[in-house]
């Protein structure tokens, strides 16, 4: 199934995309997507309703896919050809971050530019969402507890992230920093998450093309590894790094700037379009 959330901010309702693309009301018959409805006995029910009896919804907002995300737990350098463009060595182990859940904006929301921003950048990210509680999982145990996957936009303010005492929840936390959806699309619609190709435009110009299979931890290793360290509970994101083509990688670097445009998607998960706009 591919769940989303449309309306207004704050007043959105749950939904699914049926097999003609159509968006389908799904309040009545959940009230809400929260983190009880992504539990495999939640998920098995509703894949039983017929969405062809739903209302169609039309030009409606997204927001983001499911409620009660407790955590957004991010992976850094996840991507060998990525950490090779920002001159790092490859992790020996995952680099685990934070992002504030105040972050979070819809998929096609503003993206705004913090107070004093001058090197913001895009992230393409394979977004797992946690269905069931983890934790100290084992990695062939791992997978069974992801409800499904999403595209997120991890925007990383650079500065702020590596100049200013190299805290980098500093810059990846700011307010509309993490745009999620269009859709959760639960586990069993795809078949490999390690065969996902990733890709992300700025304004027009194709800058991220990347695959789930230049990974260094794969996504079963990632939930086993931050498992050991904080349960993961449902509801929780986790993204999963990013492909080369980010701007901090240019020669110069190119950063973003109040009135571009991003546009990205992961094969199978949908796309996001955000304009960029001035702090206010």
């Amino acid at each position: 199934m591919k769940l989303v959330r449309t309306g207004q901010p704050g007043a959105e309702r749950p939904g699914l995309i049926d097999a003609q693309g159509k968006v389908r009301d799904l309040s009545g018959v959940v009230a809400d997507f929260n983190a009880a409805q992504l539990s495999p006995e939640a998920l098995a029910r509703l894949a039983q309703v017929d969405a062809g009896k739903l209302p169609v919804v039309e030009g409606a907002r997204f927001g983001v896919p499911w409620t009660g995300i407790g955590k957004i737990i991010a992976i850094g350098l996840n991507y060998a050809d990525h950490a090779a463009e920002a001159g790092m060595p490859l992790p020996a182990e995952p680099i685990v971050f934070l992002k504030a859940n105040s972050s979070l904006n819809g998929p096609d929301d503003d993206v705004m530019l913090p107070y004093g921003s001058l090197k913001s950048d895009w992230e393409v990210e394979l977004g797992v969402v946690i269905g069931t509680t983890a934790r100290n999982v084992t990695r062939e145990d791992a997978l069974s507890h992801v409800a499904g996957y999403c595209v997120v936009n991890d925007v990383s303010e650079r500065e702020f992230q590596i100049e200013r005492g190299g805290t980098w929840d500093k810059g990846k936390g700011c307010d509309t920093f993490c745009p999620v959806g269009p859709w959760l699309v639960t586990r069993d619609e795809v078949a490999d998450p390690q065969a996902l190709g990733l890709w992300l435009e700025v304004n027009g110009e194709r800058v991220q093309k990347g695959s789930t299979t230049t990974m260094v931890f794969d996504v079963a290793t990632v939930v086993s590894y931050v498992s050991r360290f904080m349960t993961l509970q449902p509801g929780d994101l986790i993204a999963t790094g990013t492909p080369p083509g980010v701007g901090m990688g240019f020669k110069p670097p190119r950063f973003l700037k109040a009135g571009d445009t991003m546009r990205l998607g992961i094969e199978g998960l949908g796309v996001q379009t955000q304009k960029v706009v001035a702090y206010e």
